[in-house]
């Protein structure tokens, strides 16, 4: 008899269930409490109930622990001071999208060299949430796979449907049962509709394919997630944070019947991937809330401790401290420069 599947599986090692690894890292209720009262913030800020802006603010990616657990202490002191105007996200990304191949994150391969140790990389990524939380500071995270949420969710106050999973089914039926607000950027060729219609599908209720907690296939049916917005991150032709391009946003949303909530992404195509040009990005978007562009609640901004980025791979002993591995980033003086300037700005037209 002719053997026909798993001719090309090398391997396969099994993950523990999601509730065994919840249960062996589990949340303590200070924790839970950040998550809940952050997601709530959130989705009055989305609905425009609350004035303030939110910002989504960190490493490019996790991959040194050491580093970002120093730049998770420095963001939670300055969360606390600037949070009557700003509500601060820590980045927390675990999973990187590749065009073609290289470093897929900390779950994929958290020994960086390849072994791809997933088991350990979930158990990672989960205990290090648990940290960020003990600093008093949600997380945001893009979710990649479709099965990471159920390790990870409980930890989660915002998440990112990426540019290359905009249009993917899968990535707008789950986000149909996230318990979190969602962003969906735009395409990378910049479509928007790409995103809208993410967006669409993703307040509705869905159904598909997953698993339990317990580990099992299942057919889940969600509700729908209210808490949707559109994030401008550039594309292949350019960027589009300008004024035109958020009017043009508003107007694809508005028609579409949904809510006119949009985050500009800083970095990637709207900098031209010149990290340094962050804040001039920035800037532009503060003007046009000081103009009165209500719709814009929420940025992003790639930072690390110190600024740009290094080659990767590379022997581990040769990477230098707190320099991203993936994108560019600016350095932390630099971001509490743009943060602090975004607190001024929201004071002075939102709360005068």
């Amino acid at each position: 008899m002719h053997q026909v599947t798993n001719l090309r599986i090398s391997d396969s090692v099994p993950l523990p269930s999601p509730v065994e690894l919840v249960d062996s890292i589990p949340r303590s209720s200070e924790q839970l409490d950040i998550v809940a009262k952050s997601r709530e913030e959130l989705h009055q800020i989305i609905h425009g109930h609350d004035r303030r802006l939110f910002g989504v603010v960190g490493p490019c990616s996790i991959h040194d622990l050491k580093s970002c657990r120093e730049y998770a202490e420095r963001f939670a002191k300055l969360s606390e001071e600037l949070k009557d105007r700003l509500l601060l996200l820590m980045r927390v990304y675990f999973e990187k999208p590749r065009t073609t191949v290289g470093w897929k994150g900390l779950i994929m391969d958290p020994q960086l060299n390849g072994t791809c140790d997933i088991p350990s990389g979930l158990r990672i990524a989960r205990s290090f949430l648990g940290e960020v939380l003990d600093f008093g500071i949600p997380t945001a995270t893009e979710l990649l796979d479709p099965i990471t949420p159920q390790y990870l969710a409980d930890s989660l106050s915002w998440a990112a449907i990426g540019a290359r999973t905009s249009e993917s089914q899968t990535h707008r039926q789950m986000a149909s049962g996230l318990s979190m607000p969602v962003g969906f950027k735009n395409a990378t060729s910049g479509d928007l509709k790409a995103a809208v219609n993410g967006i669409t599908a993703a307040i509705q209720s869905q159904t598909f394919l997953g698993i339990t907690e317990d580990g099992r296939a299942s057919a889940v049916t969600t509700g729908g997630n209210p808490d949707c917005q559109i994030i401008l991150r550039g594309g292949s032709s350019g960027s589009n944070y300008s004024y035109e391009y958020v009017k043009q946003a508003e107007s694809l949303l508005e028609e579409a019947k949904l809510p006119t909530s949009l985050m500009i992404d800083c970095s990637h195509a709207n900098s031209e991937k010149d990290p340094s040009r962050q804040p001039a990005v920035l800037n532009e978007i503060l003007e046009q809330v000081k103009d009165g562009a209500d719709n814009i609640n929420a940025f992003m901004l790639e930072s690390h401790l110190q600024a740009g980025s290094q080659s990767f791979p590379r022997p581990l002993n040769e990477l230098e401290y707190g320099v991203s591995i993936t994108d560019g980033c600016i350095d932390w003086k630099t971001t509490e420069a743009c943060l602090r300037q975004a607190a001024d700005v929201v004071d002075k037209t939102r709360f005068s």
